[in-house]
């Protein structure tokens, strides 16, 4: 979406949401900072979680997100916006280990349809 995110995270026993989330606006800020090539403000400070508990919850939330570009006019078909569905990224792993996590050439994303 132009104007905000969603995720749909599971995290590990013990994990913090708002380290993860810290996180998550650290990285994205300093790769989209260097393809628009000057500072900007991307993030608000806060952000908004909502707990799932169950799996029929996680569906929900799953189609939701999935659909959020149709309801806002953006695509008729999900899977025609860039950025529904999974992302698969080739060639790395995801995290703190990888060493190419803050080169914006490094990742190569390829869009799979969620069903």
């Amino acid at each position: 979406m132009p104007d905000h995110v969603h995720l749909l995270v599971a995290l590990p026993d013990g994990a913090s949401l708002v380290d993860f989330v810290r996180h998550f606006k650290q990285l994205s800020s300093f790769r989209i900072k260097r393809l628009v090539g000057k500072p900007i403000a991307v993030w608000q400070q806060r952000f908004y979680d909502h707990a799932l508990r169950s799996e029929e919850a996680l569906e929900d939330a799953a189609q939701y997100i999935w659909n959020n570009p149709v309801r806002a006019g953006i695509v008729s078909d999900p899977g025609d916006y860039l950025y529904s569905g999974s992302f698969v990224w080739e060639g790395s792993q995801l995290g703190s280990e990888d060493p190419n996590l803050h080169d914006p050439n490094a990742h190569q994303p390829v869009n799979s349809s969620w069903n």
